[in-house]
C-alpha cells in the first residue's frame, strides 16, 4: 500500500512538473483601456467617411453622365455615342481605381491604420510577452480571435522537428 501511495505521489509530481501553463487575454478589453487606440479609431473612422464621400461623389457623377447619355442617345450619331460611352467607361474605371487606392489592401486607409494602430499593437504584444515571462507561462491565447497564439515559449516550437520529419533541413529560412 505504501508503494502505491509513493507511486501515485511521484506520478502527480511528475505530471505537474511537466504541465504547460496556459493563459488568455481579451485584446478588445485591453485596447479599450488605451486612450491612443480610441483616438486612432476616431481618426480612422473620420478618414474613412471622407474617402467614402469622395468615392460616392465620383460614382454619382458617373450615374449622372450615364442618365444624360441615355436621354441624349436618340439624337446622337454613332461616333458621338462611342465617345460618350468611352468617357463613361473611363470615368468608371478611374472611380474604381480611386476607390481601391483609398480602401484597398494597400490603400491609404490601410496604410494610415498601420501607422496609427501598429505601434499600439506592438506595445500590447511586448506587454503580453513580459507577463508571460514574468509569470512563467508557456502560451497565451487571445480570447477574441480564432485560436491566435500571442506568446509561446520557444522551447515548445516543434517546427524544426516537423521539417526534419519531412526530410528537409531546418534552419535554412529566417523566422
Amino acid at each position: 500500500m505504501k508503494k502505491i501511495l509513493i507511486a501515485c505521489f511521484l506520478t502527480l509530481i511528475s505530471v505537474t512538473a511537466f504541465a504547460q501553463r496556459f493563459a488568455y487575454v481579451d485584446s478588445d478589453y485591453i485596447l479599450k483601456h488605451i486612450p491612443e487606440y480610441a483616438s486612432s479609431q476616431k481618426q480612422l473612422a473620420a478618414l474613412s467617411e471622407q474617402f467614402q464621400r469622395d468615392v460616392d461623389g465620383r460614382f454619382q457623377e458617373i450615374d449622372r453622365l450615364y442618365k444624360a447619355y441615355q436621354a441624349d442617345q436618340v439624337l446622337m450619331t454613332a461616333d458621338m455615342k462611342k465617345r460618350r460611352e468611352n468617357e463613361i467607361v473611363e470615368k468608371e474605371k478611374a472611380a474604381k481605381d480611386f476607390q481601391r487606392s483609398k480602401f484597398g489592401p494597400d490603400g491609404e486607409l490601410s496604410k494610415r491604420s498601420g501607422l496609427l494602430v501598429k505601434p499600439i499593437q506592438d506595445r500590447v504584444s511586448k506587454a503580453v510577452q513580459a507577463v508571460a515571462e514574468s509569470e512563467n507561462l508557456d502560451m497565451i491565447f487571445d480570447k477574441n480571435s480564432e485560436v491566435m497564439m500571442l506568446y509561446a515559449n520557444p522551447r515548445y516550437n516543434k517546427s524544426d522537428a516537423v521539417i526534419t520529419r519531412l526530410g528537409l533541413k531546418p534552419g535554412t529560412f529566417a523566422r
